[in-house]
Parts: structure tokens; sequence; C-alpha cells
């Protein structure tokens, strides 16, 4: 599969636009993840948890692919998404790794 755009069309599309099967709880825009800290009591005890993103599954249309995309990301990512426009983060995200 090739982009649309003719400027960009010796370039593959990322594969990992499209949701198959299980995924992590990891930002596919933004690349947040779980990160692990502690509960403090009000006795100064303290117990490992987990701070999860603020992920959602949301579908995206993309003018350049003239198609939906599904991509989990977080509320930040959707901002980023708002912000630059969704060709312009997935492009940087699959130059950063964060999309395979």
């Amino acid at each position: 599969m090739y982009f649309c755009n003719p400027n960009l069309k010796n370039e593959n599309i990322p594969s990992g636009i499209q949701n198959k099967g299980k995924m992590s709880r990891v930002c596919q825009i933004t690349g947040k993840k779980a990160i692990t800290g502690n509960n403090v009591s009000h006795s100064n005890i303290k117990t490992k948890r987990k701070f999860r993103p603020n992920l959602h599954t949301k579908k995206f249309f993309v003018p350049e692919l003239d198609e939906y995309v599904v991509l989990k990301v977080s509320a930040k990512g959707m901002r980023n998404i708002n912000k630059k426009g969704i060709w312009n983060c997935i492009v940087e995200a699959s130059e950063k790794g964060i999309l395979k």
C-alpha cells in the first residue's frame, strides 16, 4: 500500500496505524506509557502503584490516504493531532519509532 500523495509515492505507510489484536497501553502518537510510583498513606507507608496514561481508541480520517485509521491515543496525543494534523503526527511518530 502506498501514499495517495504523489510527492510521497515511494514510501510505505506505517503498518502500526491499524490496530490488530491486542495492544499494549501505549499512546501511538506520543509514546506515553504506564510509569510506577508509590501510594503514600497518612502514616507515610508506601505501596507500589502504576500511573497509566489517559488512552482512548479513536478513529481518524486521513485525507492523504482517503481512509479511516484507528489509533490508541492519549489526551495529549489528541491535542497534538488537533494542532498539527493527523498526517503530520503519523509521519512524526513513525520517524521517532513510536509507530512501527
